[in-house]
């Protein structure tokens, strides 16, 4: 028998409990709203316009190609090997072994599949307890109207049983309480996934980060020789007559200026060690045994999956995790519900009672009972409605966190998938002025061998053709990381992990 949600519940009615009684020992029933999934989202496609299924691509080598997203590509479960790095697999693979993160969420979810057995097996088989107690007494007969009987002095009274219990689940309470402690597990183990879903794409953004700071020290500390140099030459010059003193102190500036953006990056660099330390499960103190990440050990994935929004749904832990717990509200209602009815309890035991120990298990000494309870709530002020209210309440609030996340989800994807292709055509132009300023120092150097130019218009050139480098690597470590998240938005494909049982989580083979 089930429930609606929302509207009068069959216990408003005189005399229904009686009916209902009848029919829960005749064929039992389930009262509460039966759980059905959302529907999936309905949209065919993330942004209003449509979306590019080719990126732009350059003729750079290093992170330059053409990315094609592929309705038909299926997404890895382990998608980090997209890169094609020996370096970034391992610190995943480590992450994903020892860090405390995943081990407090296997723990949670262990947690939560014990609970459920336990629940189980306290209310789905009846209950069998033995005891044995002995107890020294003395009774005043006098007190129950026996006069003539001479006083007894104290003795001891053992007692030996074996009793069973179990309640009838007859309006389905147990059955509603398994389904929210199941829920639970179905939370807690989507809870898992996306534990591990995030350590692994943190772990990838960090080494992509890590990379490109360490190219962009390398061309910065470049920028810095080609000021103190051209610095050099203004101080000679000075010291020669040829150029004023604000022109050294000009140059001066800017050679101070180069040099306060290395810091900044030393800094970044440090911090990215110490939390890729941490993910990994290890102080920041053990960095020098992480391996280091380089941009140019880096594949950019020229193919990347997409999955309909309509998939979405079934493919992102956390919306799974979000729809567990709309489920464990579903159920919870069911429970409010079945406290408005009856419940009935049979019990019984056997056993022996006697004086003397030698005389507890000897014929005559054997005692039993059985007998039922049944506990109909009549008036309790009103709190057992209240509480089925609150549980429906419960249950719009998982609702609408449910369509939140959904939409939060799509709105990622949406945004990744714009952020890519920003990213291609960011790098196509930055790799064409990559390559206008490089032929252009390559002209200025051959110039300056035949002494068609100064050495400050050579310093200038190479400079215009680090900068240019140095955006352009930024704009590769966006496009990297960009990738990645697309990976992440659309679920990491967990589902596609024949290697790890979710029901058993253990380490990452």
């Amino acid at each position: 028998m089930g429930a609606v949600v929302r509207g009068r519940s069959a216990i408003a009615h005189p005399g229904a409990w009686v009916v209902a009684l009848v029919s829960a020992l005749t064929g039992g029933c389930v009262v509460g709203p039966d759980y059905h999934p959302p529907s999936p989202p309905t949209v065919t496609s993330y942004t209003v316009a449509p979306q590019p299924l080719r990126t732009v691509a350059t003729d750079d080598v290093t992170g330059g190609l053409s990315q094609r997203l592929s309705m038909d590509q299926a997404i890895a479960a382990d998608w980090w090997t997209l890169f094609h790095s020996d370096a970034l697999n391992h610190l995943v693979s480590v992450a994903l072994n020892a860090s405390p993160t995943m081990m407090q969420a296997r723990a949670k979810l262990e947690q939560a599949q014990e609970d459920y057995r336990a629940q189980v097996g306290s209310t789905q088989y009846p209950q069998v307890d033995a005891t044995l107690s002995t107890t020294r007494e003395k009774l005043d007969l006098q007190s129950f109207g026996l006069t003539s009987v001479p006083k007894a002095g104290p003795f001891t009274l053992y007692n030996a049983a074996v009793g069973v219990s179990y309640s009838l689940d007859l309006f389905g309470s147990n059955r509603r309480e398994l389904e929210a402690m199941h829920a639970e597990v179905d939370y807690q183990r989507f809870e898992w996934e996306a534990a591990r879903l995030s350590l692994a794409a943190n772990v990838v953004t960090a080494a992509i980060r890590e990379a490109s700071l360490r190219e962009q020290m390398e061309i910065t500390q470049r920028l810095i020789d080609s000021q103190e140099q051209q610095l050099t030459i203004a101080k000679e010059r000075y010291r020669l007559g040829g150029v004023a003193q604000l022109d050294v102190k000009t140059e001066q500036a800017q050679a101070a200026l180069m040099r306060a953006s290395l810091p900044p990056l030393k800094k970044a660099l440090s911090q990215t060690r110490h939390q890729l330390a941490v993910y990994l499960g290890q102080p920041p103190s053990s960095i020098s045994s992480i391996p280091e990440t380089h941009l140019q050990e880096l594949r950019l994935p020229t193919v990347l999956p997409l999955s309909l929004p309509s998939s979405l749904a079934r493919q992102r832990p956390d919306i799974r995790a979000a729809e567990a717990l709309l489920h464990q509200a579903s159920a919870n209602v069911g429970v409010a519900t079945a406290n408005l009815y009856p419940k009935i309890t049979l019990s019984a035991s056997v056993g022996s009672q006697a004086i003397t120990a030698g005389q507890l298990f000897g014929g005559g000494s054997e005692v039993w009972n059985a007998g039922a309870s049944l506990m109909q709530p009549i008036f309790h002020g009103g709190e057992l409605r209240a509480k089925r209210r609150s549980a429906v309440a419960v249950y719009d609030q998982a609702s609408a966190a449910y369509q939140q996340i959904v939409l939060l989800g799509l709105q990622n994807v949406a945004d990744v998938m714009r952020a890519l292709e920003n990213d291609a055509n960011t790098l196509h132009e930055l790799a064409d002025a990559s390559v206008q300023t490089r032929e252009a120092y390559q002209i200025t150097l051959e110039q300056r061998k035949i002494g068609g130019v100064s050495e400050l218009a050579l310093l200038d050139a190479q400079r215009q053709y680090l900068k240019a480098s140095l955006q352009q690597v930024q704009a590769t470590a966006d496009r990297y990381a960009d990738s990645a998240s697309l990976l992440q938005a659309l679920g990491g494909g967990w589902w596609n992990d024949a290697t790890i049982d979710t029901a058993h989580p253990k380490k990452t083979p």
